[in-house]
């Protein structure tokens, strides 16, 4: 057995042989942290900037820099500091994290210090926890002291739902950088095309803008009442809903995609014209690996507030992570970037605390949630449980509309969302959903706006 080297990380989708099956050995190894043949990135690009035409996605390049600022950080930036960005003008590097060794977006020198091995394309079909053991399809067995499951969820397919036709070829999901490179090359190849975006969710809003802005002629159907229905209310989906038919996209609520030909066949009868299928119906965290070897809770792997899970030396992060969400007293698993960041960077805290004996304090997570689409930006914290009041100006037709919601539950505001908040207005209303203060009437809340949200 060799001396195991300092870091690993282990992802992919496709298997691929090794020159060499002997056993490797790390004290450290990172299961998943990308599931395709790139490095570890970030997925929220990828149904927007992305997804632009070259005019708009250079003016989105610009705004993002001006937000992050010359470096973008991946999902492990806080203990493994990589950068991606080398220079402003390579945008396919700042979204994506290409291929490490032909790119070398790392610093010089930086890997080979810190001691970290990529290990990409390779497919892990067994993990034996009691033996510290992982297998990949290849053969290969690698060997751990200490294991992070970062391997994320994957998309719900049609062919979950036995959808007739699912298997057509202009049928698109949106998870990985090779989903996002198939689908920006249809687009391209099929200029000023019908497209129907299945969903109503985060991928389906995103996705139904940036297709507008491509020239497609855009559908979005979704069963559901109304869109994001698990963070929106009615008032607020309202707007969006309005805001995307003034761009000049058709929405069909209330049915669902029933069979794919040449036309989309929908559950109520009526026949939608589709050069591209985009769907984008939820997902589900990808822990069959470790069925049976840890404790699960609520659809994920059930840890403590350090990210513990219930066998020593193993630790899960992100969204296959159930948690303690210590500000409202339950567990919870959350899917998004944000808390896929900190959760890393608490389970690494522990990690090493506890290598040295040390302790630190428990994951203390405020829910974020936020998107951008067309002209539009908003952003969500707390928790939306409660009554709701919506303040400001929600007209779709305004061409500068602005407003917000506060969701109030036992006399303390709980959440706050607000739609083109500047940046001290959206810091306003995450100290609101942070320090949770007492609610005046609903009344005096709608009167008062963001007002309420300075004072706090």
């Amino acid at each position: 057995m060799h001396a195991p080297s300092s870091l690993s990380f282990i992802g992919g989708l496709s298997s691929s042989s090794s020159s060499s099956m002997a056993e490797k050995c790390f004290k450290y190894v990172i299961i998943g942290g990308g599931v395709s043949a790139v490095a570890p990135y970030e997925r929220p690009a990828l149904s927007k900037g992305y997804m632009l035409p070259e005019g708009t996605l250079f003016l989105s390049l610009q705004y993002q820099l001006q937000l992050v600022g010359p470096n973008y950080w991946c999902c492990f930036s806080q203990f493994l500091v990589f950068t991606i960005l080398q220079e402003q003008q390579d945008f396919q590097a700042f979204m994506s994290v290409l291929e490490v060794e032909e790119k070398n977006y790392y610093p010089s020198g930086m890997q080979r210090k810190a001691r970290i091995t990529l290990i990409l394309s390779t497919e892990i079909v067994k993990a034996d926890l009691a033996s510290k053991t992982l297998t990949s399809a290849a053969g290969e067995t690698f060997k751990y002291e200490v294991l992070i499951i970062a391997t994320g969820s994957t998309v719900l397919r049609l062919e979950d739902f036995g959808i007739e036709g699912a298997d057509a070829k202009n049928i698109f999901y949106l998870r990985e950088i090779h989903d996002a490179d198939k689908l920006v090359e249809s687009i391209k190849n099929k200029k000023n095309g019908n497209a129907l975006v299945v969903g109503g969710g985060y991928i389906g809003l995103e996705l139904s803008a940036a297709l507008k802005i491509n020239d497609y002629n855009v559908s979005m159907v979704y069963p559901e009442p109304w869109c994001m229905p698990r963070l929106f209310t009615a008032d607020m989906a309202a707007f969006y809903e309005g805001y995307y038919m003034k761009k000049g996209i058709n929405i069909i609520k209330g049915t669902v995609a029933a069979g794919f030909v040449k036309e989309v066949k929908l559950k109520n009868g009526k026949m939608e014209a589709a050069d591209i299928v985009v769907v984008g119906v939820g997902a589900k965290p990808l822990i069959n690996l470790f069925k049976g070897q840890v404790e699960e809770e609520k659809g994920g792997i059930k840890t403590d507030a350090f990210f513990k899970t219930s066998v020593a030396n193993v630790y899960a992060i992100g969204d296959v992570a159930t948690f303690p969400m210590k500000m409202y007293g339950d567990m919870r698993r959350v899917e998004h970037v944000d808390h896929s960041r900190k959760s890393a960077e608490q389970a690494v805290k522990a990690i090493f605390a506890s290598e040295q004996g040390k302790g630190i304090e428990d994951y203390h997570y405020l829910p974020y949630f936020y998107s951008r689409s067309f002209d539009l930006s908003w952003q969500f914290f707390g928790d939306n449980v409660g009554e709701t009041v919506v303040f400001g100006n929600h007209d779709p037709q305004s061409e500068k509309p602005k407003f917000g919601t506060y969701w109030v539950k036992d006399g303390k505001v709980m959440g706050a969302f607000l739609e083109s908040g500047t940046p001290e207005e959206n810091q306003a209303i995450r100290k609101v959903a942070r320090e949770q203060p007492a609610a005046p009437s609903l009344e005096s809340l709608a009167s008062e706006g963001l007002k309420f949200a300075s004072k706090i």
